[in-house]
């Protein structure tokens, strides 16, 4: 006689969905499941522990207030993070970083110092790629 093991209730917890997370710049989305009542703070909880965990490009930091999540099917603002995930009916979402005020104003200053350093080289540059000699045969 043999005995099967029963799976053990989870209880109501509704219905559950396997999301699709695209993180911007990363090769590809990551997928996992998720209760439909999981808040959208959990689920980009999740999405950054699962890209840390497979080793991904680029390192993120691990701060959730650090990143929004998108729903690209809907509409173009971001998620509030105290929305549920299954309130959106879609699984396919974009994961992105906040934009920063004030590191805006430190990125300029630095684009327009490599601006200025490369300006004086790329007559040197132009003169180097003009003068390789072609072989012919």
């Amino acid at each position: 006689m043999l005995l099967c093991k029963q799976k053990k209730s989870q209880g109501p917890k509704g219905n559950r969905l396997l999301v699709s997370i695209t993180v911007l710049g990363s090769a590809g989305p990551i997928r996992f499941v998720v209760s439909e009542e999981e808040l959208v703070a959990a689920v980009i909880h999740t999405a950054l522990k699962a890209y840390a965990r497979e080793g991904r490009l680029p390192v993120l930091r691990s701060d959730i207030d650090d990143f929004l999540l998108h729903c690209p099917s809907s509409r173009s603002d971001a998620l509030s993070p105290w929305e549920t995930i299954g309130s959106q009916g879609s699984r396919n979402f974009l994961l992105c970083k906040k934009p920063r005020a004030e590191g805006m104003e430190d990125v300029g200053r630095s684009s327009r110092a490599i601006s200025r350093k490369g300006t004086g080289n790329w007559k040197a540059w132009i003169h180097k790629s003009l003068s390789i000699k072609i072989c012919s045969h």
